[in-house]
């Protein structure tokens, strides 16, 4: 009985005096996180490049500073009447809405007189409305201007991708007196 308790005791001191002992397994690498990626799934189409175009100033007209960061430019028109001013942006949204959008500035939203030129390769939509000027600020957000009886609106719309909108508003007499330059203004249009 003896025996068989020193059998194992032998074995162990036998491995444990070999010089070959065998080494450890190698450890298992741990599993590679999961990798999230933040890329789309497909590839958006390219972005369409903003379209530039160029334009002369008339004269008479003085560079004012922008009211706002969405306009390209601003232009104040002097007449006898009073002030007109010409915005000049670049934004979306179809033409028609726009015209629509510029007729509901005007009380009873009269109708506008529309024509469409081929200037410098672009088509050119031009743009009449004349009555009471109600502004494009919003009543809901306390902005409302007061109505401006006998103004006009004379605005071309160059159609580029986004569109280019010439926006001229004031006392019909003054956008009157400066039609000549406006079409002047219009006419050189021309890509860049």
């Amino acid at each position: 009985m003896r025996m068989r308790a020193f059998i194992p005791f032998a074995l162990l001191l036998a491995t444990a005096c070999d010089d070959k002992a065998a080494e450890p397994p190698p450890r298992k690498a741990p599993p590679a996180p999961a990798t999230v990626s933040s890329a789309p799934a497909t590839t958006p189409p390219a972005a369409t490049p903003e379209a530039t175009i160029a334009w002369k100033k008339p004269d008479a007209w003085k560079v004012v500073d922008h009211p706002s960061r969405m306009r390209k430019a601003t232009y104040s028109i002097e007449g006898e009447a009073g002030p007109a001013e010409m915005s000049v942006t670049q934004v979306g949204g179809g033409i028609d809405a726009n015209v629509s959008r510029w007729e509901k500035q005007f009380k009873d939203a009269p109708k506008a007189k529309t024509e469409e030129k081929s200037i410098g390769g672009l088509t050119v939509t031009i743009v009449e409305i004349e009555g009471t000027f109600m502004g494009g600020m919003r009543p809901s957000m306390g902005l409302e201007a007061e109505p401006a009886s006998d103004s006009a609106l004379l605005a071309a719309i160059a159609h580029t991708e986004p569109a280019h909108f010439f926006k001229m508003t004031g006392p019909a007499a003054t956008v009157k007196s400066a039609r000549a330059d406006f079409d002047a203004l219009v006419g050189s249009i021309a890509k860049k």
